[in-house]
C-alpha cells in the first residue's frame, strides 16, 4: 500500500526540501515507485535544485484548474517522479490551495510512496500536508529555535487531525550525535530516524541540480540519507564505505566548497 508521508519544519532553513529530494532518490534507487510534490505553493524550490524550473506545466496550472496532474508530472533522477510547483508570483495568485487535496488523492494510486514538501512556518496553505498525509516527518535542526518551532508544528499537525512520530535531524555535527538525537526525541516526543551531518557536498550538488545521493552517493550526507530510506522501506543498508572511496575530484569539490562557505 502507498506511504504518503508530508515533509515538514518548523522554520525556513533547516534542509527541508533538499532531504525530501534526496530521501525520495534514495528510495527510488531502492527500486520503490516514489513521486515527490513540492506543495510550498508560495516558495517553490524543488523544481530548481532538479533544474525544472522552466518546464511549462507546474502545480500552479493545476491548482487553477489550467491544466490535469499528468501534465504536471516530470520525469527525475532514478526513475523518481517529480510533480515541481511554480516559481511566479501570478501562478501563486491564480492558484486554488484547497484544490491540493484533489491533487494529492490522484496520486495515491500510483506510487509506493509519495513526499510531500510542506511549506515551512505555520499557514492555511501548510495544513492540509499536514492533515491529510500517513506521517508528517520533521525536518529539524539541532538547535533551539529549529526544535522549539518544530514542536509548534507537530502541535498544529495533532490539532488537524495528522500525526507525527518520526523527525530527522539535519546539519548534525560529527560529534556528540547520540546526545542530539535524545535530546531531540525528548522535546519533540518523537523517534529520530537519523541524523544528516553538515556535508559541503550538499551545496555542491544543489549547484550542479542533482541530487547527492547520486552525485556524491558515499559522502556523509548521502549515506545517512540512505539509511534513512532504507528503513522507512523496510530494506537492509549496505553502508558502502564513503571515506574510503572519495576520489581527487570529490576532494577538491570539497575542498573548494569548503573555502567558498
Amino acid at each position: 500500500m502507498i506511504k504518503a508521508y508530508t515533509i515538514a519544519s518548523g522554520k525556513g532553513g533547516t534542509g527541508k526540501t533538499t532531504t525530501t529530494v534526496n530521501l525520495g532518490t534514495a528510495l527510488a534507487q531502492l527500486g520503490k515507485e516514489t513521486y515527490i510534490l513540492d506543495a510550498d505553493v508560495g516558495m517553490a524550490n524543488i523544481g530548481i535544485l532538479l533544474g525544472l524550473e522552466n518546464v511549462p506545466v507546474t502545480l500552479h496550472e493545476v491548482l487553477a484548474g489550467k491544466a490535469t496532474i499528468d501534465e504536471a508530472i516530470y520525469d527525475g533522477p532514478a526513475g523518481l517522479k517529480v510533480v515541481p510547483c511554480g516559481i511566479s508570483l501570478q501562478g501563486f495568485q491564480d492558484s486554488n490551495p484547497d484544490s491540493l487535496r484533489d491533487v494529492m488523492h490522484e496520486l495515491t494510486n500510483r506510487c509506493d510512496y509519495l513526499l510531500i514538501d510542506a511549506p515551512a512556518g505555520i499557514s492555511r496553505d501548510g495544513v492540509v500536508p499536514l492533515a491529510v498525509a500517513d506521517e508528517v516527518i520533521l525536518v529539524v535542526n539541532p538547535e533551539i529555535s529549529s526544535i522549539v518551532d518544530a514542536l509548534k508544528t507537530k502541535i498544529l499537525t495533532e490539532l488537524v487531525g495528522g500525526r507525527v512520530q518520526h523527525a530527522i535531524i539535519n546539519r548534525a555535527g560529527r560529534d556528540n550525535i547520540d546526545l542530539v538525537e535524545h535530546k531531540i526525541e525528548k522535546s519533540l516526543g518523537v523517534r529520530t530516524l537519523g541524523a544528516v551531518p553538515e556535508d559541503t557536498f550538499v551545496r555542491e550538488s544543489a549547484a550542479y541540480k542533482t541530487p547527492m545521493v547520486i552525485r556524491h552517493p558515499t559522502c556523509p550526507a548521502s549515506r545517512a540519507i540512505k539509511k534513512i530510506a532504507a528503513e522507512i522501506a523496510g530494506c537492509e543498508y549496505h553502508d558502502e564505505g564513503g571515506a574510503a572511496r572519495e576520489g581527487f575530484i570529490d576532494r577538491l569539490a570539497r575542498t573548494l566548497f569548503k573555502v567558498k562557505n
